[in-house]
């Protein structure tokens, strides 16, 4: 034999190539299909809370800010929710307003909640523990003289110039919060008569309160 020969003779060690089978792209399709069809609905749930955990980080910020503003200019401040438009900002207690009779000035931008992000608590029929003796939003904001009542669709968390959360009387309160749900988790903000706040979540299905 010679060499010519030898080499265009088929060898049976040379590697022979093949593709995947129908039955295996199939099973890995089924495969990727159960996964995806796992994974996607708990990813969109750690999405949906996670956005409405940041609205009440942001929301815990303003509350902080109002303190500080009461202080700082030795007034009331409050956070006013607009539960319609579902926004919120913070104003002073301005007495140089209004002729000397004084009023409410907007002292910050006008945030809104994320898409889907409403100021509620779905069907919860309890509070975080050690906070308010009812669930509810804090009261409404009153006008400007407090004689007419409460505004619709408001709600108003006020601190005095001490920090301490106060009434439409200017009595320190323990029934003051804010909540925000997105349909399944729902987050409260809450604030003792010291002033202290506390952040919180639970899922809707139960009032199982969990401090953040």
């Amino acid at each position: 034999m010679n060499d010519r020969t030898a080499f265009l003779r088929p060898t049976k060690h040379r590697s022979k190539q093949g593709g995947w089978t129908l039955l295996e792209i199939s099973v890995t399709v089924l495969i990727l299909s159960v996964l995806s069809a796992m994974a996607i609905p708990q990813f969109m749930m750690f999405r949906k809370d996670s956005r409405t955990f940041g609205d009440a980080r942001d929301l815990a910020d303003m509350v902080l800010l109002a303190k500080m503003r009461a202080a700082s200019n030795y007034t009331r401040a409050r956070i006013y929710f607009d539960t319609s438009a579902q926004s919120y900002h913070v104003e002073i207690w301005n007495k140089t307003l209004n002729g000397g009779a004084g009023g409410w000035q907007v002292d910050s931008v006008v945030i809104l909640l994320s898409t889907g992000n409403t100021f509620a608590f779905g069907s919860l029929a309890s509070p975080p523990s050690g906070t308010q003796t009812a669930i509810g939003l804090a009261p409404g904001c009153q006008n400007l003289d407090g004689s007419a009542g409460p505004i619709s669709n408001t709600s108003c968390i006020v601190f005095n110039s001490r920090g301490i959360p106060v009434d439409s009387s200017g009595v320190p309160t323990a029934q003051d919060a804010f909540y925000i749900t997105d349909g399944s988790s729902c987050y409260a903000g809450t604030v003792l008569a010291t002033g202290l706040f506390q952040l919180w979540r639970t899922d809707v299905g139960a009032a199982k309160w969990v401090k953040r």
